[in-house]
Parts: C-alpha cells; structure tokens; sequence
C-alpha cells in the first residue's frame, strides 16, 4: 500500500514578516519531504497573493479584511467579509484535508486556523515578533503548538504550548559566501565603493523612506552606494531611479533576490 503524502496548509500574509517565514517552513518541509503537498492561503488584493505564486507555491485567497481601529467606512465590510472567509476557509479545509495547518499571522491565517480546529486538524503558529499580532494572540487559545522567536513573546501565550525556535530563515540568505561578485553586477554597483543596504520592512516605512530621499546625497557624495527597498506605496514617489542608479543608488520596490543584498 502507497504511503500517503503528508499535506501541509499554510496562511499568513499581509506583510513580508508573515510571508517569508511562512515560505521558509514551506521550503524546509519540500528539503525534508520532497513529496509533500503544501497549499497556502492568504487575503485577496495582499501581497502573498503575488509573492507566493513566485516562490513556486499555489495559494488561494480569502476575501478577509483588517479591521480598522479608527472609525473607517472599511469596518462596515469586515463582518460580511469575514464571514464569507470563513466559509470559504471551511471548504479548503474539507477538500485539502491537510495532516497539519500552519498560520504565521495576519488576515487570513484566522479563518484558516479557525477552520482547522474546527475539524480537528492539529494547529502551529509561529510568532516572528516579540510582540505578537492580535491574529496569533487569539490563535494562541485554539494552537497546539506555538513556535515563538523571541522570550519577550512567550507571556502572551499559554505556556506549555510554547517552543523557542527563532525565525524561520530561507536558506539562500544564510548561503551568500562568495556571492559578492556576482551581486555587485547584479544591482550594478562598483567594488570599490561601500554598500548601504536600507529596508523599512517589506511595505516600505515612511519615516526611513522620507529620510533617504532627503538625504541620499549626503552619502552618494561620500562615495557610498546605496540599496534602497521603498515598498510599493513609496515607488512612485522616487521619480528619478535612473538618474539615482548613476549615483550609487538602486531604487527597488522589492528586492526579490535579498541574498544579493
């Protein structure tokens, strides 16, 4: 008789931080068990609907919604939205059948998780920060285990759910011996410069995104060559990354190759 494949459900999204963690624990299963079946969930119009697929993973999406702490028209839509996600979170359980769900926090991971044990499908969560998101808070009650990666964050959760592991790291990140070279031409910068590398976090941040484009020069005139992650919402404020690259600086809305970097 055929062993079955192991099926592994993964949600988490919204950010990088809840993505690529998400997409670490999802390579190091296919490094262990080439043979397992992962499917992702993530939240309609958000960004792992665009970097999952790139990673080489399916994904579906939910039409879940943040809700907005300060009075927003948005909130009006969340229940309805939020209800129809976890009817749809409902259906992906039953079909996939997964041995195991994953949720690394954000919008879709609640219905999924939810869905989950409603079924009975044992439930990890992994926390990337040392303040949890309110999505693993409320997780954390329902989880069997948590996987956190900083001490700060274990008080938040049940205790003896709890593992200390660090964050998830996709391999090619920590494998950049020797790649120096190659990452120079890759971005066209010189090897005889230093490199600055700036990122505000998969989004961009608004504070350092404002403060390098009012103060770029001040380094470019020093002879100091600049990577510089916007997100996407930044981009189309940077109207000069061509002439920028002839300085030293490469504008970037996502640096897709961050072991480059």
């Amino acid at each position: 008789m055929k062993n079955k494949n192991l099926k592994i459900l993964i949600s988490g999204g919204g950010t990088g931080g809840h993505i690529f963690p998400a997409v670490s624990i999802a390579n190091e299963i296919k490094r262990r068990e080439p043979s397992a079946e992962i499917l992702f969930v993530g939240a309609e119009g958000r960004m792992e609907m665009e970097k999952v697929p790139k990673a080489g993973y399916e994904i579906i999406g939910l039409p879940v919604q943040g809700f907005q702490r300060s009075l927003s028209l948005k909130n009006l839509s969340f229940f309805p939205k939020l209800v129809k996600s976890l009817s749809k979170a409902k259906k992906i359980v039953r079909d996939f059948k997964p041995d195991i769900t994953i949720g690394t926090g954000g919008f879709a991971s609640g219905p999924v998780v939810y869905a989950a044990t409603k079924y009975g499908i044992p439930v990890l969560i992994q926390e990337q920060n040392s303040l949890p998101g309110v999505t693993n808070k409320i997780l954390g009650k329902k989880a069997d285990v948590i996987c956190v990666a900083y001490e700060e964050a274990i008080k938040f959760f049940p205790q003896e759910k709890v593992v200390l592991t660090g964050n998830p790291i996709r391999r090619e990140i920590t494998e950049i011996e020797g790649k120096r070279e190659e990452a120079l031409k890759y971005f066209g910068l010189q090897a005889d410069k230093p490199v600055v590398l700036v990122v505000g976090g998969s989004l961009g941040a608004l504070a350092i995104n404002e403060a390098v484009h009012a103060g770029y020069e001040k380094l470019t005139e020093n002879g100091v060559q600049l990577i510089w992650q916007t997100g996407k919402s930044y981009f189309g404020k940077v109207d000069n990354v061509a002439d920028l690259q002839k300085q030293g600086v490469v504008v970037k809305d996502f640096i897709y190759k961050m072991d480059y970097a």
